[in-house]
């Protein structure tokens, strides 16, 4: 077995692989002050309690845009599991030909991403849309270049600004809205939430396929923890929201024989 680490800044994301098959997917809210010792204890109860023998995972994988957790992961892998984590980072091999000016600055989970989508759809022009706690847009040619993207506040970032730099707006839980005008406060910022996401897609994807496609309509991928919640907004081809963890997946296989 295989365990996959995505380390965000709001969630470490986690899954574990059998036969190349995702068998279980958990979420732990981040907490980068957490030791090695909180760290290797949750993800060895995790598994128990989802009747997985921590002693059965062979190997780990991870990615992270949070520099100061990932040394507490990874000596909680060694630690609790006797694994030294694969570590997704500049230097290991993608399958990818990355155009960012310099390709350091890519997040690590933007090319797991990357790799999990040009997996499940080769030969294809793709744009990836990860809605987590930044809304972020990954272009990858049929060539498999990793041309760049766009990046903008996560529609949780979008409600916690109006909560925190207003006097009178709420927190709102993020819903689907059927319709655009709200008829209180609540909905109002609920639609604002909702249908400024969808509007902010759709003018982007419509810019990226003009200007890096010239018009070639590109095969549009849906992940992250808010995808689903635009799957009747008639925005991607497919939804995949653990995308992440099938990349870093790959990214294993790739580089550890």
């Amino acid at each position: 077995m295989i365990l996959c680490l995505d380390v965000g800044n709001t969630y470490i994301y986690g899954g574990v692989f059998q036969n190349d098959k995702l068998i279980l997917q958990f979420r732990k809210t981040a907490q980068y002050r957490a030791s090695s010792d909180e760290i290797g204890l949750f993800l060895k109860a995790v598994l128990r309690e989802n009747n997985i023998n921590p002693f059965n995972i062979k190997r780990i994988a991870m990615c992270s845009v949070v520099p100061d957790a990932v040394y507490s992961i990874r000596n909680g892998c060694i630690k609790y599991f006797n694994i030294t984590p694969f570590q997704l980072q500049p230097g290991v091999k993608t399958g990818l030909m990355i155009k960012y000016r310099n390709p350091l600055e890519v997040g690590a989970d933007r090319i797991a991403n990357a790799i999990g989508a040009i997996q499940s759809y080769p030969d294809r022009n793709l744009i990836i849309i990860d809605f987590g706690t930044a809304t972020t847009f990954c272009v990858v040619s049929k060539e498999k270049e990793y041309l760049g993207g766009v990046i903008l506040p996560g529609i949780r970032i979008s409600m916690e600004a109006l909560e925190s730099r207003t006097a009178r707006l709420p927190s709102v839980e993020i819903v689907p809205c059927s319709q655009v005008i709200g008829r209180d406060t609540i909905e109002s910022i609920q639609s604002g939430l909702y249908w400024g996401q969808i509007g902010i897609v759709n003018e982007l994807k419509t810019r990226i396929t003009r200007e890096v496609f010239n018009g070639d309509p590109p095969f549009i991928i849906g992940t992250g923890g808010f995808a689903n919640l635009f799957g009747d907004g008639n925005l991607f081809d497919a939804i995949i929201p653990d995308l992440v963890l099938q990349g870093l997946h790959y990214a294993l296989k790739q580089n550890v024989s």
